[in-house]
């Protein structure tokens, strides 16, 4: 029977997790848990020699003996088809990252957790695990015939030339097996917002259960000191970014400024100041050396969070909606088989907005753009154009590169170019990789129609599609004429 491993420091919180699996799961999957990092090593390692399959293993991330993404990185090196879930607070991003980087993260729940979100979450990593092995299987499968299919290959050259002439009809097909692909990025790049959401609402309600004690805390200042305190949540309000080496920086400057002026516990103060934005304290000294200072503090810092959690779900909801909008551009279909008008930058857009997740990792995405007119086309197939070239491109340098995308108007053409720093195209293929069913792909990784598809669209709306290829330079054309009516020239 396949086994599901917890790990958490906490007894109390490793009981109720496994207590939740085994209500989910207990009658296909064994619980086994681990009190730590070195024992789940311990455990791991002992039931990989026993032969048991292990298709998930979930981490907490704060633990005493190991932090949950370095265990989840040594389990990654001696089992990298497991797959793995951390849990984790809102202030562990660098763990997160860590993780997604060098382990192969699957996903991160907040903790702590839902327990519907986490029963859900657990039976997604489980299906793709088992389907990953059934995709090897038949990926072994499929060598096994395409050697059969060789030797056959005299008698079936006519079968393949009709296979050929009705390609057009899968591209609605291409699009769809596209979608599914990006489902999981998609649904990462929403999970991230909402999360941020909820996080920043739960700050503010809990503000909302203090608020009756804010009128006896403004009688008791000052009108001067009420002046000082509304200055410092002014200027908490317009406080810039900074890294995390600057803060550092700032705080022990703060905390030799506090020494000077005694006030007590400076480093606590400074790490609530630098927290608020606040860099310079000089005209704040009135306040902070009050007798009720902490508590004047303590005001300030709520009432600063406040702001930050307003702004943080007005950003996060307007990722969320950019992400929507533009799933639902993709997915759109018309059906009226006639041109309108349509920008083509704006579908260019989208389709990055649906990549974000897999450009963040460790593309450096460039976009020169030049100001285009309105175009009569069939935006849907072009959506599909520069998915296939954005797709491509990530995959020629494995996610990890330079992809740029120049846009320009020239003699009444727009020349759209797509530009990877990957390896480039052997010269013995390039003259083959718009044919259709031609593939570089193992076999079951790629249909051969896509590059095919994309010039009998562009041809559709009277353009040109050309190649340029040198190693660590890849570069894809497409010209297209600001007049439909038009036939492109060489460009």
């Amino acid at each position: 029977m396949p086994i599901i491993i917890c790990v958490d420091d906490e007894k109390s919180i490793l009981n109720s997790l496994q207590m939740e699996l085994v209500s989910a799961l207990g009658d296909e999957y064994l619980i086994e848990t681990a009190e730590g990092g070195f024992e789940a090593l311990e455990l791991f390692e002992k039931l990989l020699e026993d032969n048991y399959e292990i298709p998930l293993i979930i981490s907490d991330c704060m633990m005493p003996d190991m932090p949950g993404d370095e265990l989840l990185k040594y389990i990654h090196t001696i089992s990298p088809k497991t797959f793995k879930i951390m849990l984790a607070d809102q202030t562990n991003t660098d763990a997160i990252v860590n993780a997604l980087n060098h382990a192969d993260l699957y996903r991160y729940i907040p903790k702590p957790w839902d327990s519907g979100e986490l029963i859900l979450t657990v039976y997604e990593a489980i299906k793709s695990y088992f389907k990953d092995q059934l995709l090897e299987e038949q990926n072994e499968a499929l060598k096994e015939m395409n050697t059969t299919l060789q030797e056959r290959s005299e008698t079936l050259v006519q079968t393949l030339d009709n296979l050929k002439a009705t390609q057009q009809e899968l591209i609605h097909s291409e699009k769809m097996i596209t979608l599914g692909q990006l489902i999981a990025g998609v649904a990462h790049e929403l999970n991230t917002p909402l999360a941020a959401i909820r996080s920043s609402v739960e700050n503010i309600l809990n503000f909302l259960k203090a608020l009756e004690q804010l009128p006896p805390f403004f009688q008791m200042l000052c009108s001067e000191h009420q002046q000082d305190f509304f200055a410092l949540l002014k200027k908490s309000i317009q406080q810039t970014p900074l890294s995390s080496k600057e803060k550092r920086q700032l705080r022990r400057t703060l905390v030799r400024q506090l020494n000077e002026h005694a006030i007590e516990d400076a480093t606590t103060v400074a790490d609530t100041l630098v927290d608020m934005g606040i860099y310079e304290i000089e005209a704040f000294l009135p306040l902070l050396t009050d007798s009720k200072s902490e508590t004047i503090l303590e005001k300030a810092y709520q009432l600063a969070g406040l702001q930050k959690s307003a702004q943080t779900i007005t950003f996060a909801s307007e990722r969320a909606a950019k992400v929507v909008f533009a799933l639902k551009s993709f997915a759109r279909y018309d059906q009226t088989g006639k041109k309108t008008p349509s920008n083509l930058i704006e579908g260019i857009e989208t389709v990055l907005t649906l990549y974000h997740n897999q450009l963040k990792g460790g593309v450096e995405l460039i976009k020169n753009y030049t100001e285009l007119p309105q175009v009569m086309c069939y935006p849907d197939e072009l959506n599909q154009v520069w998915t296939n070239l954005v797709h491509n491109a990530l995959q020629a340098m494995s996610n990890k590169g330079t992809l740029q995308i120049d846009v320009a108007l020239q003699d009444n053409q727009i020349l759209i170019s797509f530009t990877d720093s990957g390896p480039g195209i052997p010269d013995e293929i390039k003259s083959k990789i718009f044919e259709p069913f031609f593939t570089t792909k193992p076999a079951g990784e790629g249909s051969g129609l896509g590059l095919d598809i994309v010039k009998k669209i562009i041809e559709k709306h009277n353009g040109r599609i050309k190649v340029d290829s040198i190693p660590g330079k890849t570069t894809f054309t497409v010209s297209i004429p600001v007049n439909p009516n038009e036939e492109t020239c060489h460009v």
